[in-house]
């Protein structure tokens, strides 16, 4: 419930994607997605707002993967050292799911695929550059 880890989330969301303007983050009514320190992050990097309804658990099913997660983790086979070994298989399990794990709402296909299947920028720099291109809405 820290705002610390969700600005953190979006940090990295922004490194790995690159720019996130005109995205929408679908989110809980949790205190950490409600801070003001998030609300600027997230306002900063273009990122629009949509919140489940409060207590509706169904409302966040695609957010939310815990069975995935436990189905795909040891259980009881498995006891880390500590903490932070925890915490790192925890994060390895999280960006392969958020990346290569193929989902069903998105045709089988992982996140990065079903991504960049969407992307419409040009190859080439005359491309960018062709003004029918611009006209079209796509260009700079």
């Amino acid at each position: 419930m820290r705002a610390d880890f969700v600005t953190d989330a979006l940090a990295a969301a922004i490194r790995t994607c690159g720019s996130l303007a005109g995205s929408v983050m679908h989110t809980d009514h949790g205190a950490q997605y409600t801070s003001r320190i998030f609300a600027e992050a997230r306002s900063s990097a273009g990122v629009g707002r949509s919140m489940s309804a409060v207590g509706s658990s169904a409302d966040n099913a695609l957010a939310e993967s815990y069975a995935t997660f436990k189905r795909e983790t040891p259980q009881g086979g498995k006891s880390w050292p500590n903490e932070p070994e925890a915490r790192l298989d925890a994060f390895r399990w999280l960006h392969r799911y958020n990346t290569r794990h193929r989902h069903s709402h998105l045709g089988q296909r992982s996140p990065i695929t079903y991504e960049n299947a969407l992307q419409h920028t040009p190859t080439t720099l005359a491309q960018a550059a062709s003004p029918v291109y611009r006209m079209r809405g796509q260009g700079p």
